[in-house]
């Protein structure tokens, strides 16, 4: 449909120590999600505060880790959890994704984590996965657990700042994942890992969903993982299992297409450094940060007081 965009290539930013790197054990999520399989790391949730230090999950040992601007890892907490995706509130407030416990809140500087959101009025959840902030406040986060197309139950939610309501904003998806709103936040761009596809919320003046379709249809690899927006309305789509990001344009148009130095399970990712002109990507099979230059700056994440 499209001619291949050019290539962004990346470099190694940080990677996790060994000393932090678990072997010769297993946890339930590495027995669930990836059979098994020797899993020393698996990083996700990139998100940046206002100095600059990065902070990342790691879903398999329910770790929160800081690295500072010069990459060094901090360990902030080890808990009893599966943080699968982390977000930084404009007041400071750290918040989880945590696909055991639902949406919780870290103090860093106590050691302590604290639910927010532990369940809906429909239930427990199957595993909340990742999580965005309106510049109202408004918390937005996706419920995938083991949803594809042989169960797309499913659900996106949104927690109001106001008077902590929680709505579910829809339900019936196959495997819903990373997301944003549009500038205008009257759209949520929604990943749907399991249908390959990066689909469109449109939300209606009360705030229901309505008019939901596919905006961007991807081939190849496992699907959509992490999901960034730029200053100008494009998107930056973390491909796991392809070791790629998708740069589009506003409109859904590709313009570039940022390459893995490292493994095939690009995440998730954010945008970081003085001029937000750098991707910030979690490579979770390696346990690595990788980084790339992109000619859009992300939209600024503290803009709103």
């Amino acid at each position: 449909m499209y001619a291949p965009p050019p290539v962004i290539k990346t470099e190694v930013f940080a990677r996790v120590p060994e000393h932090f790197r678990i072997h010769g054990r297993t946890s339930k999520w590495a027995q669930v999600q990836r059979g098994g399989r020797p899993t020393p790391v698996f990083l996700e949730g990139p998100s940046f505060d206002r100095d600059g230090n990065l902070y990342v999950v790691d879903v398999a040992w329910g770790r929160i880790f800081r690295i500072s601007p010069s990459g060094v890892f901090t360990l902030l907490i080890e808990y009893d959890g599966e943080p699968n995706g982390l977000k930084i509130h404009r007041d400071g407030r750290i918040f989880v994704a945590d696909y055991r416990h639902g949406v919780l809140r870290l103090d860093p500087e106590r050691g302590v984590i604290e639910p927010v959101v532990e369940m809906s009025e429909f239930g427990p959840f199957k595993g909340v996965n990742d999580l965005f902030f309106a510049s109202n406040g408004d918390l937005y986060f996706t419920d995938q657990g083991l949803t594809g197309f042989q169960d797309p139950s499913g659900r996106l939610y949104r927690l109001r700042a106001s008077d902590g309501r929680l709505d579910m904003l829809l339900q019936g998806i196959p495997s819903p994942n990373g997301l944003v709103l549009n500038l205008d936040e009257d759209v949520v761009f929604l990943n749907v890992t399991r249908d390959n596809a990066v689909w469109r919320v449109p939300l209606n003046a009360t705030g229901a969903a309505f008019k939901v379709g596919a905006y961007i249809r991807l081939s190849g690899g496992n699907g959509p993982d992490g999901l960034a927006i730029d200053e100008t309305g494009g998107l930056a789509i973390a491909h796991l299992g392809l070791g790629s990001v998708w740069i589009v344009n506003a409109i859904g148009e590709p313009v570039a297409r940022v390459t893995s130095c490292a493994g095939l399970a690009t995440t998730n990712l954010a945008y970081g450094g003085n001029d937000l002109r750098t991707l910030y990507i979690t490579e979770s099979e390696t346990g690595q940060i990788l980084t790339a230059h992109v000619p859009t700056p992300g939209r600024p994440m503290y803009s709103h007081s």
